[in-house]
């Protein structure tokens, strides 16, 4: 058997140590140290390894395919994020803010899966048998084949997995388990690490598809570690305010489906439902003859999403240094964008507060947003009302030109879907073939000074 010792490395640099340092000879950073497991084979392994570990080289047109077979999670936006649904043998991480609602949407698609018929091992290190059940009876997901566990030694849940044989297995969260072959704490980023790795080799010879659910720092980033990412095979992360009932569930990483894709639902007390149809719901309370507001078309992955973007620009009450502040929408894109009008179009912003949102709090960094951010802050400045029935899609360069975007016509259809009768599209779209044209008005603008013109 392999003898297992403990290190520390570097996470800046790399560098090797037998034991703990505050900071590192090498490249001089504080606290970078991480306890990782390393293996020490005898030679006798080692010989045998090379000697039977030779592979065979042949053309990638001679590689036999495997069929892609995808088990549904009954719930239509979690399968449209997967790409369909879980590939056999598929580490899945699920990230996101602590009571964002990601152990609710797994066990509402585990108790699907067990009323079909399949065995699902559900271990958590966070909950007791006795709370998991109280939180399957409000969603509705109590079934014979939905097995509970409270284990976290990961070498334990191994165990389970060959006495069990699930078709699905769920660990939540991936910060509570621990691996015997490390003395460090469990949720640190070393137990993390090798947690997850030996998952991965786990599942992987069994075919087993697997959502692992880690939670989300303060910066951002899934909980001891970033690095896991490049462990697993699709990463999600749920997004959402606390104070809104939406949530958007989005891949970051999916080696069998599209990225970024996206998932919306609404946190009811039966827990998550799928809204089908995004787009109405987040114009559904816009307001009707204000200034400030203009709407935009954004793609997330394969779909269409219509947002209502909203500024406000007040006179500063400080002197120098007025306020910028955006929700939803790229900070320094939002700077950026008032500073090519005030070059280019001439708008006095120097001594302007200027706040901008994108209501129903979900957020959008694609550049399609420009054209609607800048008609919004516009609007907001002038007090002039943008005309409800427009649409704007563009992205806005630094001379003030108007850029194209991709996948135009879908965009417009959701638009002409939703009754817009006109949209403001770059000039450059002329050149695509078979634009829909039938129920909507199109303008193609070239510069900041064409869309004014429309607008104003």
């Amino acid at each position: 058997m392999a003898k297992t010792t403990t290190i520390y490395i570097c996470q800046k640099c790399g560098h090797q140590i037998p034991k703990w340092m505050g900071k590192c000879p090498e490249c001089l950073a504080w606290n970078s140290f991480v306890e990782e497991a390393l293996r020490r084979e005898p030679p006798s392994a080692r010989n045998t390894r090379r000697s039977e570990g030779s592979s065979s080289l042949s053309p990638i047109t001679e590689v036999q395919s495997t069929a892609e077979n995808r088990l549904t999670t009954g719930i239509a936006e979690f399968d449209r994020v997967l790409g369909g649904g879980m590939v056999e043998g598929s580490l899945i991480l699920i990230g996101g803010e602590p009571g964002i609602g990601k152990s609710t949407l797994v066990l509402q698609s585990m108790g699907h899966l067990a009323r079909l018929g399949k065995n699902v091992l559900y271990v958590s290190g966070e909950e007791s048998g006795s709370q998991i059940k109280l939180r399957a009876e409000r969603l509705d997901a109590l079934s014979e084949n939905l097995l509970v566990s409270s284990e976290i030694c990961v070498e334990e849940i191994l165990q389970l997995l060959d006495k069990v044989k699930p078709d699905v297995l769920v660990l939540d969260s991936v910060q509570t388990f621990y691996t015997s072959d490390l003395q460090s704490a469990p949720g640190s980023i070393g137990q993390v690490r090798e947690v997850a790795f030996k998952i991965f080799q786990a599942i992987k010879h069994r075919g087993l598809p697997t959502l692992l659910i880690g939670h989300i720092n303060k910066d951002g980033a899934i909980a001891g570690p970033k690095s896991l990412e490049h462990i697993v095979d699709t990463v999600i992360y749920f997004e959402g305010e606390q104070g809104h009932a939406y949530r958007a569930l989005r891949a970051i990483k999916n080696r069998f489906g599209p990225t970024p894709e996206i998932g919306v639902f609404q946190m009811e007390l039966e827990g998550l439902v799928p809204v089908e149809n995004p787009s109405e719901w987040f114009l559904s309370e816009r307001p009707e003859n204000s200034s400030g507001s203009a709407i935009a078309a954004t793609l997330e992955g394969t779909r269409t999403l219509l947002v209502e973007v909203q500024a406000l620009v007040s006179t500063s009450s400080s002197i120098g240094m007025p306020r910028r502040m955006s929700t939803g929408f790229d900070h320094n894109r939002m700077s950026l964008l008032i500073a090519i009008m005030e070059k280019r179009m001439e708008f006095n912003l120097q001594g302007e507060d200027i706040f901008v949102n994108l209501a129903g709090g979900i957020k959008i960094t694609e550049p399609a947003l420009d054209l609607a951010v800048v008609a919004a802050i516009a609007g907001s400045f002038r007090d002039r009302v943008v005309d409800p029935s427009i649409v704007f899609i563009g992205e806005v360069g630094l001379t003030g030109e108007v850029r194209t975007v991709m996948q135009l016509d879908a965009r417009i259809i959701e638009a002409k879907r939703l009754g817009f009768k006109r949209c403001i599209v770059p000039h450059s779209a002329k050149r695509i073939k078979n634009l829909p044209s039938t129920g909507i008005e199109l303008h193609f603008v070239k510069n900041l000074m064409d869309v004014f013109e429309q607008l104003f």
